[in-house]
C-alpha cells in the first residue's frame, strides 16, 4: 500500500507499528500511547510473557517456526481485543500471510516505521538488546541489508501510512507527534 490511504474511521481506535527491528516501534509506540492516552502493548514482550523466556533462548531452544507460530498466536489474540491501543510488533510479524491479513482488518492505522538499512545497522552496533541472528550472518547488524530486501515490501503492504524513523526525522517526540496526527480525517499519510 502507498501510505496514501487511512483505514475506515470505525477503527481508528488503534495504532500498530510495523518495521524492522531496532526502528524505534516500541519507543515511538510508548511516546504515542502516552499522548494518546491509550495502552501500550508490546507484541514481543507479551510472547515473552506467555512463554516464560526471552525471545533468544525461544529461538534457541526451539527455533524460528516455532517463534512464529507462537507469534502469529499473540498478534491474533492481542488484535482480536476491540478497545483502544498502540500496538508494537515484532519485526518479522509481517513475514506470515495470515498475519498480514489480519494487521489490514483488525490493525487500525498500521504505521510502518521506515529507516534506512545503515541507520537500523548502527543502531543493532550500540545496542543489539539480545536480539538473535535470522540468518546465521553472526551479528543481526550484519543481516539488514537481507532482511530489509524480503521485509520491506511486506510492510509496505500491509502500511495505512509510512513514517520515517530517523534522526533528521526530528527525534522520537516529534514522529511521534506525526503519528497522532495521522488520525486526523486530514493527515497526510506519508512523510518524507
Amino acid at each position: 500500500m502507498s501510505g496514501s490511504a487511512l483505514h475506515s474511521p470505525h477503527q481508528s481506535h488503534r495504532i500498530t507499528l510495523v518495521g524492522m527491528r531496532a526502528c524505534g516501534k516500541s519507543t515511538l509506540g510508548r511516546l504515542v500511547a502516552s499522548r494518546l492516552a491509550w495502552p501500550f502493548l508490546d507484541a514481543d514482550h507479551e510472547l515473552e510473557v506467555r512463554l516464560g523466556k526471552p525471545i533468544p533462548q525461544v529461538f534457541k531452544e526451539h527455533g524460528e517456526l516455532f517463534f512464529r507460530d507462537a507469534e502469529e498466536a499473540v498478534l491474533a489474540e492481542l488484535l482480536a481485543h476491540t478497545a483502544p491501543m498502540v500496538l508494537a510488533t515484532g519485526g518479522g510479524a509481517i513475514l506470515r500471510p495470515d498475519t498480514r491479513e489480519r494487521l489490514r482488518r483488525r490493525g487500525g492505522l498500521v504505521v510502518y516505521l521506515e529507516a534506512p538499512v545503515p541507520v537500523i545497522q548502527e543502531r543493532l552496533r550500540r545496542h543489539d538488546g539480545g536480539r538473535p541472528s535470522l540468518l546465521g550472518a553472526g551479528h543481526p547488524a550484519d543481516e539488514i541489508p537481507a532482511l530489509h530486501a524480503l521485509r520491506d515490501p511486506l510492510y509496505r503492504e500491509v502500511a495505512s501510512a509510512i513514517v520515517p524513523s530517523v534522526p533528521g526525522a526530528g527525534g522520537p517526540a516529534l514522529v511521534a507527534d506525526r503519528i497522532v496526527a495521522l488520525l486526523q480525517p486530514t493527515g497526510d499519510k506519508t512523510f518524507r
